[in-house]
């Protein structure tokens, strides 16, 4: 089912989801269905699943000679779907990359998709390569989002990169992409960025969800001049509790955000990181409690192979 009709079949109750990380290779799923199997509880009905990028890997071939090689750390986000699915009867999101994938893969890829009954899509342009300031676009392959959004809308039409093939309304993905609270990064302003977005929603994204944020001052105000600018589809927030002191300094570093001082000041009075996974928690469920006062359709949190806080949290608001 689509992430657009479990919304409205909820009738204004908020639905509880979440997000996963492929291990590495070479470890089992196991540890991931460990991780999800205590929400379950709490009925989600989709979870998401991250794809990484290529990275270079250096092979020490001796006489202080080293060959570079390109390599994923984290493959088979499409099969871990499947997996999902079958195991647990949930809908599932695998997250789509311009980075690192051609169209040609990109297409191979949505059609698997349609042959693993799939109907959801993340669609992302994804991070510069490791060791790269700027996201350059893969030889053959998308720039941006919006584009990668324009391709699977066209391949659910019936339109593939090289023919047309008769479809039905089967085919069509349900297609969610991502908004930022506080701005991309390489974005001048916030209203460039919603401009972005808007480019994104009008090339037939049904849905967004945002990067974690920490005050929901951020989140309203961004809803808030979305719907000015006329973006009308369903916009998702995404949550993190914060679980180590490590994160006061790792979640502005990579997701370019900030954290309030209130929150600062309290993990940095923490005796140790159970201490500070507590006060995460109850960051969290007042966080949540106040943006389902706000209405928002989906809570979505962002698990990254750990499930025990998001399962206070969410055992506190469903």
């Amino acid at each position: 089912m689509k992430i657009t009709d479990h919304i409205k079949n909820a009738n204004g109750k908020a639905l509880f989801s979440l997000e996963v990380v492929p291990p590495q290779k070479g470890i089992g799923i196991e540890d991931l269905y460990t991780n999800i199997d205590p929400l379950m509880e709490f009925k989600p009905p989709f979870i998401d699943v991250t794809t990484s990028r290529e990275e270079y890997i250096y092979i020490d071939k001796g006489n202080g000679l080293m060959e570079r090689r390109i390599t994923r750390m984290r493959p088979g986000t499409l099969g871990i779907c499947a997996a999902i699915q079958h195991k647990y009867g949930v809908d599932t999101v695998p997250h789509l990359l311009c980075g690192g994938f051609t169209k040609e893969e990109t297409e191979y890829l949505l059609v698997d998709c349609m042959y693993l009954g799939i109907d959801n899509i993340m669609a992302l342009r994804g991070d510069a390569m490791k060791g790269h300031q700027y996201f350059e676009a893969t030889p053959g392959g998308h720039p941006s989002a919006m584009d990668l959004v324009n391709q699977i809308n066209n391949l659910g039409r019936g339109k593939y990169l090289h023919d047309e093939q008769i479809c039905d309304d089967h085919n069509k993905f349900c297609i969610g992409v991502a908004g930022y609270p506080e701005k991309h990064m390489e974005a001048p302003s916030m209203n460039y960025d919603l401009k972005w977005l808007k480019q994104k929603v009008d090339a037939g994204a049904d849905y967004i969800v945002t990067q974690m944020f920490f005050e929901n001052k951020k989140f309203i105000e961004f809803v808030t001049k979305a719907r000015e600018m006329g973006i009308t589809v369903p916009i998702i927030p995404g949550i993190k509790p914060i679980a180590t002191k490590k994160h006061l300094k790792l979640l502005p570093q990579v997701f370019k955000i900030d954290l309030p001082e209130d929150l600062i000041n309290a993990v940095e009075s923490a005796k140790n990181n159970e201490a500070v996974k507590q006060i995460g928690v109850e960051w969290a469920v007042s966080q949540c409690k106040e943006l389902l006062d706000f209405g928002v359709p989906v809570l979505h949190f962002y698990s990254m192979g750990k499930s025990d806080n998001i399962k206070k949290v969410a055992g506190e608001l469903f």
